[in-house]
């Protein structure tokens, strides 16, 4: 096989990741998986950065009302006040439908600055984990959180009719699930859909998987654990629910607008173009950026690379619009 082209600037960031998290992903490393994540996790004191943010943790009922889930809600300070109208970027974490937080700053830092330039609120959605919790208990607590924050917009100075979902990974493909569930389900009307390399396909079989096999960070083993934490023995079979695996959909029209980014060098990227693609022949709308030489979320193992900020400014020139069209 030939060599793969990572970035060179994201190559320091591979080789430390590798060097802590290498080797196939197991049932019997997800303890340790999941205790190196909470580590990482900070108080909520930490996240208001000296007073920048005002943070607060809501317990909100799940779909079934046995459950609660963690919405963390994040305000710049500048624009905080019941009296605003902020939008919102409801933000649905990684970590392979297994592990993952709401408050792991890996994921919403970004997200953070992004809110904060906006004049947004950032809603990180918890939810409950696989495979303790399979297919439909993540989902179905994300879109329970989606609903009360519409539902609580005007007391919370939000604007109901200005909410982007948004994931990273599994939480991409959540995102994903949940602009199909609000389209088919009911729920409010979103302005868009920022898919960041998006789990999509349980099938865990395109070219892309086969060839970043042992290579990307995020390879066949990792992907192949996650979704059948999600999915148990229906993972791969004809039975999965297009809720579950969204390229299972066979009808992806009357989505909203669809952010969709990926490395040229990772295991998702076959599933991503092929999801583009496939709302673009629905008649939908999608902006899809392959990223040169770059591996599974290599923006947040190398923020600071050149090709990270590239991504994140494509991200924020359509965030921008989307935002602006509503």
């Amino acid at each position: 096989m030939a060599a793969i082209p990572f970035d060179a600037a994201l190559l320091d960031g591979y080789r430390a990741v590798r060097e802590t998290g290498a080797g196939p992903m197991s049932l019997e490393r997800l303890s340790s998986v999941r205790t190196e994540d909470a580590a990482e996790v900070p108080t909520l004191d930490e996240l208001r950065r000296g007073g920048q943010f005002e943070v607060t943790s809501v317990p909100v009922p799940g779909a079934s009302g046995a459950s609660e889930t963690e919405l963390l809600i994040c305000t710049p300070a500048a624009v905080a006040g019941p009296a605003a109208s902020r939008p919102v970027l409801y933000f649905v974490h990684g970590g392979g439908y297994f592990s993952g937080d709401p408050r792991h700053l890996f994921f919403i830092k970004p997200l953070l600055s992004e809110a904060e330039r906006l004049g947004a609120s950032l809603i990180s959605a918890g939810y409950r984990l696989a495979p303790e919790h399979p297919y439909p208990a993540p989902l179905d607590d994300v879109y329970a959180g989606l609903l009360w924050t519409a539902e609580h917009a005007a007391e919370l100075g939000l604007d109901a009719d200005r909410i982007v979902v948004a994931g990273t990974s599994a939480g991409g493909g959540l995102a994903a699930a949940l602009s199909l569930s609000v389209r088919d389900k009911g729920g409010p009307q979103l302005v868009g859909q920022l898919l960041m390399c998006p789990m999509l396909d349980d099938r865990n079989d395109t070219a892309s998987a086969h060839q970043m096999d042992g290579v990307d960070l995020w390879d066949r083993s990792w992907n192949g654990f996650g979704w059948t934490a999600l999915l148990g023995s229906a993972c791969g079979t004809p039975d999965v629910s297009p809720y579950a695996a969204p390229a299972r959909a066979t009808d992806l029209s009357g989505l909203p607008p669809a952010f969709i980014d990926v490395g040229s060098a990772e295991t998702l990227r076959d599933e991503a173009v092929a999801y583009a693609d496939r709302i673009w022949r629905a008649g939908g709308s999608a902006e899809l950026h392959v990223w040169s030489g770059g591996y599974h979320a290599f923006d947040l193992v190398v923020p600071d690379a050149a090709i990270s900020r590239a991504a994140w400014q494509a991200r924020r020139s359509w965030l921008e619009r989307v935002l602006a069209a509503a």
